[in-house]
């Protein structure tokens, strides 16, 4: 710890991004894995900074916008956001997503000095062209035909365009009065199966094949990945970011997706 300690000590910033990713099965072995990289790395981190003699002025640490509850009523934002867990209408299976997020943040709450200050990134789903992201998936979806609303679509679909993320951070580091939860998305959150249209005409895709619940749950098996990923609504809005003045590049889903189409 004393190695990172000297490297971070008299740092402007400190940026911890580190986790595994969740587009897996939740295994034993993989639940563990993405429990263990995001608050391990978040408490040496975290110890690190309490070892500096001239701390950073500011600490970004990554979070998760599916912290929030799984629901269709009204959406939720750092202030009068309900935190997920206890919905009665979704899968106990979900409440891991929910604890990791929780004991993620807590990790950092437990090891920040008063020195620092501390921004913990609720993020949504970083839209970006690059290969092997969630945007990949779901064009690769919608070229085949198979972008269209799955379990009726009405679950929520919370994102954010790769470069308004990089400018939010830009904004967080220099914006002193920012602290705590700050959710990173774009703020018009939509349905799945509009949020699959929208990607299916930039694509020039006019087919769309719906999936039921059982469907979704073999492609899912047959992809080594989870159902929660696409059913649980996620909807989310940058409260904080806007009421200090932050201004999105990408606020609508309709402009983001054919600006990334051309460019995957």
């Amino acid at each position: 710890m004393g190695a990172w300690a000297s490297e971070l000590d008299g740092a402007d910033v400190v940026i911890n991004l580190a986790g595994r990713s969740v587009n897996c099965r939740y295994t034993a072995e993989n639940r563990r894995e993405i429990l263990a990289s995001r608050v391990d790395s978040t408490r040496a981190v975290g110890q690190a900074i309490a070892r500096c003699a001239r701390p950073p002025g500011v600490w970004l640490q990554g979070s998760t916008a599916t912290i929030y509850a799984h629901r269709f009523d009204a959406a939720n934002d750092e202030a009068t956001g309900i935190i997920g867990g206890r919905e009665p209408d979704a899968p106990a299976s979900w409440r891991y997503s929910i604890d990791v997020a929780q004991a993620w943040e807590r990790a950092a709450h437990e090891s920040v000095t008063s020195r620092t200050r501390l921004v913990l990134l609720r993020a949504a789903m970083v839209m970006s062209p690059d290969r092997g992201g969630i945007f990949a998936t779901l064009l690769r979806l919608a070229r085949l035909g198979l972008g269209g609303p799955v379990a009726g679509g009405r679950q929520f679909v919370s994102w954010i365009h790769e470069r308004d993320f990089t400018r939010a951070i830009y904004w967080l580091i220099e914006h002193d009065a920012l602290r705590g939860a700050v959710n990173l998305a774009a703020p018009e959150p939509l349905p799945y199966r509009d949020f699959m249209r929208e990607l299916r005409r930039a694509a020039h895709m006019p087919i769309a094949l719906p999936a039921t619940r059982w469907m979704l749950a073999l492609g899912a098996w047959a992809l080594r990945t989870e159902p929660e990923l696409v059913l649980k609504s996620r909807r989310v809005l940058p409260r904080r970011l806007q009421e200090s003045g932050f201004e999105f590049s990408y606020p609508r889903w309709h402009d983001a997706a054919r600006e990334l189409v051309a460019r995957a």
